[in-house]
């Protein structure tokens, strides 16, 4: 990876008051220095303020389960070849009850021997999601045994929101966060 094509800001001055407060708790939280992601989108005070607000209400404030939401995560990541999202969301992925095993099956994808058929289904909605920007009415109608309205519409934005992460990350060069000093 080149060298970050906007440098994540190191103080206030450079991300506003909200941004740098958040990015330390994140970092106490996460077990990292401030977050590179929040500390780089941070320097578009107002667009980091709505962006936050939106992606809470899909992580950790959303409908789906949490073990779910980081299936689909941990997948949209991993398709996009998008680092920065795959690793922080591998440990997300362990707190919310994913073992180290699961987490290399959903990188082998729906195919994979040892999914119940509602994760594989759900893996399969985020493979179709990914390819085509779409979801085949076999796949809609399997999903449709599982979740509820809200769910199915938090599902695509979901897959969506994580595919538009890992374009930002990779295309401003997000740099991996360090370890806590």
């Amino acid at each position: 990876m080149s060298e970050p094509r906007i440098a994540p800001g190191r103080g206030p001055g450079d991300v506003g008051l909200f941004a740098y407060g958040f990015s330390k708790i994140a970092g106490v939280v996460s077990r990292t220095n401030p977050p590179n992601l929040f500390m780089t989108l941070g320097r578009h005070p107002k667009l980091f303020r709505g962006w936050l607000r939106f992606a809470g209400r899909l992580m950790p404030g959303g409908k789906l389960p949490r073990r779910e939401t980081e299936i689909v995560i941990i997948r949209v990541a991993y398709l996009s070849g998008c680092d920065y999202e795959l690793h922080h969301h591998e440990r997300l992925g362990k707190r919310a009850g994913l073992s180290l095993e699961e987490i290399e099956r959903i990188k082998a994808g729906p195919a994979a021997d040892g999914w119940a058929p509602r994760e594989r289904t759900l893996l399969e909605a985020v493979e179709e999601l990914h390819t085509s920007r779409d979801i085949t009415d076999a796949t809609w109608l399997a999903l449709r045994q599982y979740y509820d309205d809200k769910r199915l519409i938090e599902l695509v934005f979901l897959v969506g929101h994580y595919e538009m992460l890992a374009t930002a990350l990779l295309t401003l060069r997000v740099e991996p966060d360090g370890a806590r000093a």
